[in-house]
């Protein structure tokens, strides 16, 4: 009996050292503060991120966007995360299950779940979380992000949020929390110039060099 107690708590143990905390995965909630979306590439500027929220989200920002808001099955929206407050970048997991976008008025709102994050434990004080997203042609966000960096025309679309800190992450304690604080922003398109384009810029520098040296 006593060998029977001592193999249950051992392994009670280890199942509360491998759980891993939870957060509720939903960008649109007006009640507990957070209303936010995702948009395509600013057009004109598809190289360039924009983040915070319009005057109409919550809470309200200033600023705006001119790219398509994010809809339906084509995109893929996971969170990351680490333990601890303002954890670097490089140090976030990805969490579990991934999840895709509403349509219609709700376009750009993530379809809401409970994720759950690696290496993160249950009711941990705080973590520090990110909103990644890439297409769904992609199994994972490293090989979207691989596909981006290699992409001469830009038509590979990725983003992320700004790094938010949660605090009281879901567990035996905890309710999982709600991404409040979390705001909008854009994809990105990673455009590589061809290589006459780099010989027009090289051409061009030679020139301005002769002119100054006459």
């Amino acid at each position: 009996m006593k060998k029977y107690i001592l193999g249950l708590a051992v392994a009670c143990l280890t199942t509360s050292l491998f759980a891993q905390g939870t957060v509720l995965f939903n960008t649109h909630n007006t009640s507990f503060g957070i209303s936010m979306r995702v948009y395509a590439p600013e057009p004109g500027s598809e190289t360039i991120a924009k983040y915070g929220n319009t005057a109409t989200q919550i809470p309200a920002g200033t600023q705006t966007y001119g790219g398509a808001l994010l809809a339906g099955s084509d995109w893929t929206a996971q969170l990351w995360a680490a333990a601890g407050a303002n954890a670097a970048e490089s140090s976030l997991a990805a969490a579990l299950p991934t999840t895709t976008f509403r349509t219609g008025s709700a376009a750009g709102i993530v379809n809401p779940t409970t994720a759950t994050l690696t290496g993160v434990p249950l009711d941990a004080p705080v973590a520090t979380v990110q909103l990644r997203v890439f297409p769904a042609t992609f199994a994972t966000w490293e090989a979207a992000e691989a596909a981006w960096l290699a992409d001469a025309t830009g038509t590979v679309w990725i983003g992320k949020s700004q790094l938010l800190n949660l605090e009281a992450i879901g567990g035996n304690l905890n309710t999982p929390p709600l991404m409040a604080g979390m705001e909008s922003f854009s994809l990105v398109a990673n455009i590589i110039p061809e290589p006459s384009t780099f010989a027009l810029l090289g051409l061009g520098a030679l020139g301005m060099f002769l002119f100054r040296r006459k």
